[in-house]
C-alpha cells in the first residue's frame, strides 16, 4: 500500500517533500549551491542539507560536481519533470488558501533579458495569489518600454539601461558587463569588414558599440539582425558574426571576440524595474515585489568584476 505522503519503493514508503524538490530545482536552474540559496533565501548549508537529505531518502546521489558546475544524474533528469509539477502544484494549492482580495488592472512589460517561461511562472504564481488581479503583459524593446512609461500607456517595465540612465527609483535585478562576442569555431579579423549581428532597428547596443569600431577606423556592416535574444543568440553560436551580449551569456560556445578587448571596454548594463512616475497602486506594488522576489539576481553583479578572467579562460576551452 502507499503511505499518506509517499510512495512505495524498494519494500519501503518514499516520502519526497515539496521544499526539497523546490532545493533541487532551484541549485539546477541557477547554476549552483550558492545562487540557489540566496534565491530561496536561506545559507548555502541549509540547501546542501536539503539536497543530502533527498539524496538519502532515494538511496542514490542527485547531482554530479563537473568543475565548477552541479549537472543532473540520470535519475534527476528523469525525476526533473515530475518535480515541477509536484512543487508548482503544491504552490497553487497554497496560493488558492492565502488569496487575497486585491484588485485591479497592471499593464506590465518586459524585455527578452528575462527568459519568457520564468516570466511566464511569476506572473502565473501572482495571478494565483491574487485572482482579482488582471495583469496585460507585452515583451518589447527597452527603449520603447521606457517611452510606453513616460506617456503611461503601461504601469511598470522590466528594461535595460547603461549607468548614466539608472535613475534613484528603479529596482536593479542586476547588472552585467556587455562584451563584444563571437562563436568559438569563428575567428574574425579587424583587417576585413567585421560582419555584426545585431537586435535589429532599435538595438540598445549598437549605439554602444558601433563607435568604438568608427572610433577604430575598423571597418563592420551588420550582417543579421533578429528582434529576439534567442534569435542573437543562436546567429553568434551559428558563426554569423560578431555581436554583443552580456558576460551572463559566455559558455563554451559563445567566447570573447579576442581583437575587442583591445577596444576601450563596452559598458555595465543593469536590468531593472521601472514604474511610472508617482504613487504606485498597490497592485502594482504587489506585482513588483513577486518580481523582485523571484528575479532579483545580487550574485550577477560577480559577472561585471570577473567577466574578462572568464573570458580569458573561455577562449582556451574551446
Amino acid at each position: 500500500m502507499l503511505g499518506r505522503s509517499g510512495s512505495v519503493y524498494g519494500g519501503l514508503v518514499l516520502h519526497l517533500d515539496v521544499e526539497s524538490l523546490r532545493t533541487l530545482i532551484a541549485v539546477l536552474d541557477h547554476g549552483g549551491m550558492t545562487r540557489a540559496a540566496e534565491h530561496l533565501h536561506l545559507s548555502q548549508s541549509a540547501v546542501s542539507w536539503k539536497i543530502k537529505r533527498l539524496e538519502e531518502r532515494v538511496g542514490r546521489p542527485l547531482l554530479i560536481r563537473d568543475g565548477h558546475r552541479l549537472r543532473p544524474t540520470r535519475d534527476t533528469r528523469a525525476l526533473l519533470d515530475d518535480a515541477r509539477t509536484i512543487v508548482d502544484l503544491h504552490d497553487r494549492a497554497a496560493a488558492r488558501l492565502a488569496s487575497s482580495e486585491l484588485t485591479g488592472t497592471v499593464k506590465l512589460g518586459s524585455n527578452e533579458e528575462v527568459d519568457a517561461s520564468r516570466m511566464a511562472a511569476v506572473l502565473g504564481r501572482f495571478k494565483r495569489t491574487h485572482p482579482g488581479a488582471v495583469i496585460e503583459f507585452v515583451i518589447d524593446h527597452s527603449a520603447h518600454l521606457d517611452d510606453a512609461l513616460a506617456s503611461g500607456a503601461i504601469d511598470l517595465a522590466i528594461i535595460q539601461v547603461s549607468d548614466d540612465q539608472l535613475l534613484d527609483t528603479d529596482t536593479v535585478l542586476w547588472s552585467d558587463q556587455l562584451r563584444w562576442v563571437a562563436c568559438c569555431e569563428s575567428t574574425f579579423s579587424t583587417d576585413d569588414v567585421v560582419p555584426l549581428i545585431s537586435f535589429g532597428e532599435h538595438c540598445f547596443y549598437r549605439t554602444l558599440s558601433e563607435p568604438l569600431l568608427d572610433d577604430a577606423d575598423i571597418g563592420h556592416a551588420v550582417a543579421f539582425s533578429a528582434s529576439s535574444m534567442n534569435g542573437v543568440r543562436a546567429a553568434v553560436e551559428a558563426g554569423l558574426g560578431v555581436g554583443v551580449l552580456g558576460s551572463r551569456y559566455l559558455d563554451d560556445t559563445i567566447i570573447a571576440w579576442l581583437p575587442g578587448d583591445a577596444l576601450p571596454p563596452l559598458p555595465i548594463v543593469h536590468q531593472i524595474v521601472r514604474t511610472v512616475p508617482g504613487e504606485t497602486p498597490e497592485v502594482a506594488a504587489a506585482l513588483i515585489d513577486a518580481i523582485t522576489s523571484e528575479l532579483i539576481d545580487p550574485a550577477a553583479t560577480q559577472h561585471v568584476s570577473t567577466s574578462s578572467r572568464r573570458a580569458e579562460t573561455q577562449t582556451t576551452n574551446c
